[in-house]
């Protein structure tokens, strides 16, 4: 749903600020920074933000809209300033994960917002901050560290708007800002595949590695070695050697095929994988040349067109795709007859992280909700995906879960009922409905044991049972597909390329830096980083690793430089709220009234000291008060956003993973570690789990029991 410029400034009783989204952020539109975000964010809400006249759990908020080029659509976009003081989330759980849980909490942190399509019209609540379904929602704090928390595009349920667009759009106002770093949990997927081992092989960097963005850090201990020796693993599998690997496999045939056919294709020779992948997302989007015949023209024409933009949740438009040479009364007729499927045996073949009856569960639950719904109301209408979303929530706390199943449901069976999903005609939303089997619904026919395929992209002709007629060229994304199952995630017996395919799944968090610049000649900029006077050295106080970028004049004094740093570090840092700065390191023993220019070099980093500093406030570092231990065998000794569980003697925290507890599983409620057994167990008792661990324990804490071991006391 498009908004109205009309409607709105009715209801707002004001004419907002309007700007082109293809331009917005540029050099000039809306500001010319020069100063540092903290001060670039402010003077952006005065010149491109109108204040609005609600309040989002008491923080101000501001809009701007945006029209598109193209289409002349005009979208929201917020900017809304949370107080940490007034926050009942103080710390960032992101900073924490990404490795930043050293730096000061930051006294405010801005979030930018665009909300999803239907949703243009509304205004922000209480749950927006959490929602993850904004086509854009990026958090900086005011120290000019920040994250991008979510971004979706038309795969992610936008009409209008696609991944790149909303993306470049992102890293324009990062860079009009003037933010310092930026970080990303990438888990963008499509069709089944993780994007940042598609990408990460094809490319050599992740999707987002388009707009700068580098390996930051790695979950269960992989390092930025490890992940680029892992990429440069994969690309360089040599295909005919792949095609020899694979000859005793069911899918031998088709690799051989496909990948003559994109050899013949191409006017320069294919030697790796990473040539083959790279081409093959290269012609994707373009019409198939002449070499290649299509019969069923429709299907691939639409995955053809399917933007390349991931969603860093699960798409809600699956591209529909038939890989069968047919003709156009066949292909009909073969449409119609599976035109519905039931969703227990495609649950069977989907790609998914959660077991089949979790799957079934939610998919019941979401009936259950449609069901209750179209009991209520008159008429053929039904339920928006939200909608849809928030009633199954008051059963299924697992949103993700949720996600993926409610992207899967179309025109599928559940129980008695057949789960479908349309567009409105008259509000243009997306919907889903409802129809009992026998009211002018039938099951779907099955042919030799196999389900045709319609309209699940996790279902694909690659994944059937005996599956042999692939043919290349109908669907490039689907031939992407079969390669990232059967090369990257089914290679047969190797270690190394195993190895290099989980190491590169690990690494999830991306990083993009702007350099400091320092475009004003008449400027000296510093980063001044904190600690605690030689008077008041009481504690371990580190400083954070990012500091504070201050500005002064060319003519600016030893004093003029300590104040405007006392003045930068109070207005970022809650730590620092009655900083009193008394020295700088670089700078002892020269006069308060000297000139600084000539003295020390702009750019360079600068140690404040100074008193005042309030080292009992809980708000000091971004990863909380805790300090709690990690040491895995991984050799992670810092949280890194992973499950963990703490062993009950020693309080280290491991990974679940890595203790041999699946993810499925629930941790147990008594866990020691294998060292605390080593160490503590007598030498006839053996741990070879955590199973054997707890019961280990168990001995040791009632001496009794070690009779039944065969041990006197």
């Amino acid at each position: 749903m498009s908004f109205s410029l009309t409607d709105g400034c009715k209801k707002r009783k004001r004419w907002p600020k309007i700007f082109r989204l293809q331009s917005f952020a540029d050099p000039g539109c809306p500001i010319s920074p020069s100063g540092t975000f903290r001060e670039n964010v402010r003077l952006f809400l005065q010149e491109a933000g109108e204040p609005e006249d609600y309040t989002v759990l008491g923080n101000p908020l501001w809009s701007t809209f945006l029209i598109h080029d193209k289409s002349n659509l005009m979208a929201p976009f917020y900017t809304l300033e949370e107080e940490v003081y007034n926050s009942s989330h103080p710390f960032c759980d992101h900073c924490r994960c990404v490795g930043w849980s050293g730096h000061f909490v930051s006294k405010r942190r801005y979030h930018f917002i665009i909300p999803m399509d239907n949703a243009w019209h509304k205004p922000l609540n209480e749950e927006s901050l959490d929602n993850q379904s904004h086509l854009l929602h990026g958090v900086i704090h005011c120290n000019g560290y920040g994250h991008l928390v979510c971004l979706n595009g038309i795969e992610g349920g936008s009409k209008y708007l696609s991944g790149r667009e909303v993306m470049d759009l992102w890293d324009r106002i990062c860079s009009n800002l003037r933010a310092r770093q930026i970080a990303v949990e990438d888990a963008s997927r499509k069709r089944s595949m993780d994007l940042r081992l598609l990408h990460g092989v094809a490319y050599g960097h992740s999707w987002f590695g388009r707009w700068g963005y580098r390996f930051c850090r790695g979950s269960f201990g992989a390092t930025e070695d490890n992940y680029y020796e892992a990429i440069e693993t994969l690309g360089s599998l040599v295909l005919d050697e792949i095609a020899r690997d694979l000859s005793k496999t069911k899918c031998h045939k088709d690799i051989k095929q496909m990948i003559r056919f994109y050899r013949d294709m191409s006017e320069t020779q294919i030697i790796t994988i990473r040539e083959l992948l790279r081409f093959m997302l290269t012609v994707k989007s373009r019409r198939p040349v002449s070499k290649i015949t299509i019969t069923c023209s429709s299907a691939s024409n639409s995955a053809a067109s399917a933007s390349d933009s991931p969603t860093t949740f699960l798409s809600r438009n699956p591209t529909k795709h038939n890989a069968l040479s047919c003709s156009r009364s066949d292909s009909m007729s073969k449409e119609k007859s599976a035109r519905y499927k039931k969703f227990s045996t495609a649950v069977v073949n989907m790609d998914s992280r959660w077991p089949t009856r979790r799957l079934e569960f939610a998919a019941q639950v979401i009936v259950d909700a449609l069901k209750e719904d179209k009991a209520t109301k008159s008429g053929s209408s039904g339920m928006t995906r939200q909608d849809v979303r928030d009633a199954a929530r008051l059963h299924i706390g697992d949103t993700g879960l949720l996600d993926y199943v409610l992207k899967s449901l179309n025109n599928v069976i559940v129980g008695n009922y057949v789960v479908r999903r349309m567009v409105n005609p008259s509000s243009r939303i997306l919907e889903y409905t409802i129809h009992e089997l026998g009211k002018g619904f039938n099951a779907p026919e099955v042919e030799h044991g196999v389900m045709t395929v319609a309209d699940n992209p996790q279902v694909d002709s690659s994944s059937t049972a005996g599956a042999s007629s692939l043919t290349p060229g109908n669907d490039v994304y689907s031939d992407v597909v079969y390669l990232y199952k059967n090369v990257l995630l089914g290679y047969p017996e190797s270690e190394a390329v195993e190895l290099a395919v989980q190491t590169i799944l690990d690494c999830r968090h991306f990083v993009k830096e702007w350099e400091l610049r320092d475009e004003m000649e008449q400027v000296l900029t510093f980063i001044c980083c904190l600690k605690p006077n030689f008077v008041e050295d009481k504690s371990d106080l580190k400083g954070p690793t990012c500091g504070e970028i201050v500005t002064v004049p060319l003519h600016a004094t030893v004093r003029d430089l300590k104040q405007a740093a006392e003045a930068a570090l109070r207005d970022t840092y809650c730590i620092a709220e009655r900083l009193i700065v008394t020295d700088i390191k670089e700078l002892m023993g020269v006069e308060d009234n000297e000139v600084i220019f000539g003295l020390i070099e702009s750019g360079v980093k600068l140690c404040i000291r100074g008193i005042s500093i309030d080292l009992c406030t809980p708000l000091k570092y971004q990863g909380g008060s805790d300090n709690w231990k990690v040491r895995c065998e991984c050799g992670a000794h810092d949280d890194d956003g992973e499950r963990m569980v703490s062993c009950d003697i020693c309080e280290v925290w491991q990974h679940t993973r890595c203790c041999g507890i699946d993810d499925t599983e629930t941790v147990p409620p008594l866990f020691v570690c294998t060292v605390c057994c080593d160490s503590l167990v007598p030498p006839r008792i053996e741990s070879s789990s955590y199973v054997d661990c707890a019961d280990a324990f168990l001995v040791l804490s009632e001496p009794n029991h070690l009779l039944e071991y065969g041990y006197g006391y």
